[in-house]
Formats: C-alpha cells, sequence, structure tokens
C-alpha cells in the first residue's frame, strides 16, 4: 500500500473517530409524547448543533422512570430535567447546571373538567387521580404534598406524562390531575378547553439543563453560549416561543437549593446504588 494512501486512511479514520466523539446526545425529560417532544425539541437541538460545531442528537425516554434510570446511568450528555431530578443526579453521577429559564419559577397545578363539581382541594377527599410519576416534581410531589398535608385522602395513578394526565381527567377517567403550566398550555387546545385549574402551586426554581460528568468544561461553555444567545437571534426566538420560554439563563447547582430543602427522598434508593 502506497505511504500517502495510507495516510489517507489515517487521516480519515482519526477525523471519523474525532466526529463520533463529538455527537451529543440531548435527553429532554418526558412530560408530553415523544412525538411531541421531537417536533418542538428537534429544531433545538439542530439550531445548537448549528451554534456549536456539535452534532446534537435529541433523545427522550418512553416514560419518566426510563429517563430516571438513564439519568442515573449517565446516559445523557445534556439533559433538561425537573428541578428534584436535578438536586439527585447532581449528587450521582454528578451532572452540572449550565442554564434554566430566566425568570421563571415552576408552579405544580391541578386540573379538573371544567364541568367539575369540584371547587377546592377538600372537594378532591376520597378521589382517583392522575398524575406523570411518583418523582415528577411539580405536577406530582409538590400537589400530592399538599394533599397529604391538608389530610385529604385520594388514590393515585401514574400515566406517564402531562399530556396523559390532561387527557384522562378530560375523558373523565380521574376526577382531577397534577401537572404544570406550561404543559398545560402546551397540551392539544380541544383537550386544553374541556379542563380549568382548580389549584396552583408557589414556585420553585424551575428545570435544569445540565451537563454529564463526561462532559468538557470547553463543551460546556460552548453549549451554554448557544442556549444563552438564542434570545439575541431571530430563529432562536422563534424556536424559544415555541417552547414557550423567554430566555435562558446561566445557571449554577446551588440554584436548586430550595428544592434541596423540602427534603424528598423518593429517589435516595439511587443515590445507594
Amino acid at each position: 500500500m502506497r505511504f500517502s494512501t495510507l495516510m489517507a486512511i489515517c487521516v480519515f479514520c482519526t477525523t471519523s473517530v474525532s466526529a463520533a466523539a463529538e455527537t451529543l446526545s440531548f435527553g429532554i425529560v418526558p412530560q408530553q409524547s415523544a412525538q411531541k417532544l421531537a417536533h418542538l425539541w428537534t429544531p433545538i437541538t439542530d439550531y445548537l448543533s448549528a451554534k456549536t460545531g456539535y452534532q446534537i442528537r435529541f433523545t427522550t425516554a418512553k416514560d419518566i422512570p426510563t429517563f430516571e434510570r438513564r439519568l442515573h446511568a449517565g446516559l445523557y450528555d445534556i439533559a433538561y430535567m425537573n428541578p428534584y431530578h436535578f438536586t439527585v443526579f447532581n449528587q450521582k453521577p454528578g451532572y452540572r447546571a449550565i442554564a434554566r429559564q430566566k425568570d421563571k419559577r415552576i408552579k405544580g397545578i391541578v386540573v379538573v373538567r371544567k364541568d367539575s363539581l369540584i371547587n377546592s382541594l377538600m372537594d378532591l377527599n376520597g378521589t382517583k387521580m392522575a398524575f406523570p410519576s411518583p418523582a415528577a416534581f411539580a405536577a406530582s410531589v409538590i400537589p400530592q404534598s399538599r394533599l397529604k398535608q391538608d389530610h385529604i385522602e385520594f388514590s393515585p395513578s401514574y400515566v406517564s406524562s402531562h399530556d396523559s394526565v390532561y387527557l384522562g381527567v378530560a375523558r373523565g377517567f380521574f376526577q382531577a390531575g397534577g401537572g404544570v403550566l406550561r404543559t398545560f398550555n402546551n397540551t392539544t387546545p380541544a383537550i386544553r378547553e374541556q379542563l380549568r385549574i382548580l389549584w396552583t402551586s408557589e414556585g420553585y426554581t424551575p428545570h435544569a439543563v445540565a451537563v454529564a460528568p463526561s462532559i468538557s468544561t470547553k463543551q460546556q461553555q460552548r453549549i451554554r453560549e448557544a442556549l444563552l444567545g438564542m434570545v439575541d437571534d431571530p430563529q432562536g426566538i422563534k424556536l424559544l416561543n415555541s417552547i414557550r420560554f423567554n430566555e435562558f439563563t446561566a445557571a449554577e447547582n446551588a440554584d436548586w437549593d430550595d428544592v434541596r430543602s423540602l427534603n424528598i427522598t423518593l429517589l435516595d434508593h439511587l443515590l445507594a446504588d
């Protein structure tokens, strides 16, 4: 084999390995169906790919427990995760916060059908309620904590996504369900118009965009700069509007101390593994 040919092969191999190493997965918490999330977030990951020079690939999971297991294993290079998830997976495997919504506090809600006779949380006593998953922070943990605090008995069912909660309540399978304002506003209008918000929680630090321990400081900085720069670009603004974000702001791990102070222990078993 000629030396020039050998060198060309070596360059090709090196380039291929380098390109593969620059492919990053961006895991989005499955609050909504995979199809809807792909529609909303794939244009954003394409935009971030163009801005960073990395091949950033949208991915999600079939349900929130599966998403949690993948976070625990560090399978997502970048992840958009709920506030409680961040407090857990910041400890193990060591995800680091890089961004969050600016001037935003996440609020849990309880929804009922518009024609429901339920007009207060006390009216939920003895009802069957839908929630996305046990550790969905604002949609499950916060409303359930309030109901238990008020000694309101309820029967929880976990239906895998926020959209499934809203659909189940709209169709009368459940008397009420937990969600968050953003996903409620993003759900199908035909479903949303059948529902009303019964209760809204106080606000907490919102979802984190975090990177896995394997992500270098250089990669982290490029990704953060691309997210923060979206608000200065007409295309970026359009994409932010599509997910009902005003803009991203830089985040630090300590931003979620308000969530840590709640001492939620639902996923502590993962930290012991």
